[in-house]
This record gives structure tokens, C-alpha cells and sequence, in this order.
């Protein structure tokens, strides 16, 4: 099936699918108990003695599929700025950027001087396919598409990929990560992104009702496993002469985990007696899942309920925007 066959079955698909209920919950995490939780209580008058009270709280969310990728959308927004500012020097074109909600500008970005011709065709490679996904995402949504909200992916000392570093350990507070400053802190860079990506498309896969929906997710978790993998291994085997770059990995590794909640379940790029370690699974050999929430909560930079911050210094545009309490 190609593109344009597939964007028209996702918009005839879209007009005829049925009610989908289902509760926020299950896609922006914890904190939105909370909420639903002040809702009612709030309905209630605050206590059970009193007669004169609405048991009418307000209903959460319902979420559809298009709500699912738009909040891909917000994803691949982030992953195609870094990805084609670190091979071009300049960012997606005006006319990527558009939508619903309210359209922000990146902060930073600029082109690697790459040294090793491997990591640079790969980097390019990747670079396209995220474009693509921008490009893919935004015609099957059509004026549903959200815009991109405003992405930090600068070299400072107060920006997210440097705030990132410091909750890994790789800097101290006030030093500066810069993932453009050579091959090796661009892989690492990328390394904060890719896995995410992965967890997310697997996460969401099972809640989507459209078939044509969810061929689309699937081919782009796959594109994005692919990336993760290359990232993985090249990462890997540079750390095999610099073992700090596998270090710095599973530092990275650590701090995600220590962000999105009680679960152990991310892995760096290297197991037991330092062997290879590239397809992080569980003991069947699958991948892991993360809600939208627990995504946010890395990408967010925070272990409470919040809705901005990190490398959405604005937070997300849609109706997913929430991250979980860790």
C-alpha cells in the first residue's frame, strides 16, 4: 500500500470509526486521577454531609486515535529538529510547522562537523526518515495536525539537553552538554531520544481502533526501532575503545528510569561482563512499553505532574499533554 493510498483509508477510517471511550488516564498517567479527583470532589461540595450536591463531575477526556498521533506528532517534531539541524544547520521548513494549538520556534540546533563518515551517513539517514515522519503524520491528520510548540535542543548550561547531562551525572549544574560538539556526543545525544521513541509507539500500538492508524504507528515503530538500534550499536562499538561511551549510556539509561516511575525497566548498551546489550527486552525478548505520561516525564525532565518543561519548555500541543507523578 503506498502513502497516498494509506492517507486516504485513515481519513475514510477516521469519518466512520466509532465513539472511542477511553479514560486519559491510561495515556497521560497518575496526575490525571488527581484531577478527575478534584473534579468530583469539587462536585460533591467537598464532604458527605450535605444533601444538596451534584454527583456530575467532569468526564475525562475522550481520547481518539487522532489525539494518539498527534501526540507522536509533538515527538517527531523533536526527534526531525535535532536530527536535521545536527546534519543541515538548519531546521524543518515553515511549511512542517503549522497546525492546531500554538506554534513555537526551537531554541538551538546547529550542524555537527562530523569526523567519522559512518556516524554521518547514518545521521543523515535518520534525519530524513524523522522529516518523513513530520511530513507523514501531518498529511494523515490534515487541519487536525496539531503545530510544533516550542523545542529547546541548544547547547547551554540552562538547556535541556545540558539539564538532561546534569540528571544523568555526565556534567555538574552550570557545565554545558553539547550534543553538536562531535560524533560521539551527538550519538549520546540521540541515545536520550531514540529509545524513548520506541517505548512510545510500542506503548500506544494496542490502544489505537483504526486498523489504517495503526498500520501507520507500526511502521513507524518500526523505522524508529531501527534508529534506536543503530544508535545503540554504534555507541557500543566506539565504547569498546572508549569505554566511558558506554558508561555515559547507561548513565543515561539510569536517569530516564529514574524519571518515568518505580519500574526498572530501561537498560544502557552494555550487560553482564560488558557484552553487547543492543535490543533492550524484557525475558521473552520483548521490548518495553511507556504511557504518554511516563514519555513526558523524560522528555519533560520531571518526576511530577506537569505540562511543560525539559525540551517542551511551552509543553505539547493536543489533547495528551500531561506527565505522570514518579
Amino acid at each position: 500500500m503506498n502513502q497516498h493510498h494509506l492517507i486516504a483509508e485513515v481519513f475514510e477510517r477516521q469519518a466512520k470509526r466509532r465513539d472511542q471511550r477511553r479514560k486519559f488516564l491510561q495515556y497521560a498517567g497518575g496526575g490525571v486521577a488527581a484531577i478527575a479527583g478534584s473534579a468530583l470532589l469539587s462536585a460533591c461540595g467537598g464532604d458527605n454531609k450535605s444533601d444538596n450536591y451534584s454527583l456530575t463531575a467532569t468526564p475525562a477526556p475522550v481520547i481518539g486515535d487522532g489525539d494518539i498521533l498527534n501526540f507522536a506528532l509533538n515527538l517527531e517534531y523533536l526527534e526531525a529538529q535535532f536530527y536535521v539541524y545536527a546534519t543541515t544547520g538548519a531546521g524543518l521548513d515553515q511549511s512542517q510547522l503549522g497546525g492546531t494549538g500554538t506554534q513555537g520556534a526551537v531554541t538551538g540546533g546547529r550542524k555537527v562537523a562530523f569526523t567519522d563518515r559512518v556516524v554521518a551517513q547514518y545521521a543523515n539517514e535518520i534525519a530524513g526518515d524523522e522529516r518523513a515522519h513530520v511530513a507523514f503524520l501531518r498529511s494523515a491528520l490534515g487541519s487536525a495536525a496539531v503545530a510544533q510548540p516550542a523545542i529547546d535542543i541548544s547547547a547551554s548550561a540552562s538547556g535541556a539537553f545540558s539539564s538532561a547531562a546534569v540528571a544523568a551525572g555526565l556534567i555538574t549544574q552550570g557545565q554545558v552538554f553539547d550534543p553538536y560538539a562531535s560524533d560521539e556526543n551527538f550519538l549520546l545525544g540521540a541515545f536520550i531520544f531514540e529509545d524513548v521513541g520506541v517505548s512510545a509507539y510500542k506503548g500506544a500500538s494496542p490502544l489505537i481502533k483504526s486498523s489504517a492508524y495503526l498500520e501507520a504507528a507500526a511502521g513507524i515503530l518500526a523505522a524508529e526501532a531501527y534508529h534506536a538500534g543503530l544508535v545503540r550499536t554504534v555507541l557500543y562499538s566506539k565504547g569498546i575503545a572508549a569505554p566511558s561511551l558506554v558508561a555515559a549510556a547507561g548513565k543515561i539509561s539510569d536517569a530516564r528510569d529514574s524519571l518515568d516511575g518505580a519500574s526498572d525497566d530501561d537498560q544502557g548498551i552494555a550487560g553482564t561482563n560488558g557484552a553487547s546489550n543492543i535490543v533492550p527486552t524484557d525475558a521473552n525478548g520483548i521490548v518495553y512499553s511507556r504511557t504518554p505520561g511516563q514519555v513526558l516525564d523524560i522528555v519533560f525532565l520531571t518526576k511530577l505532574a506537569a505540562q511543560k518543561g525539559g525540551f517542551f519548555p511551552n509543553g505539547v500541543n493536543g489533547t495528551i499533554n500531561l506527565s505522570t507523578v514518579s
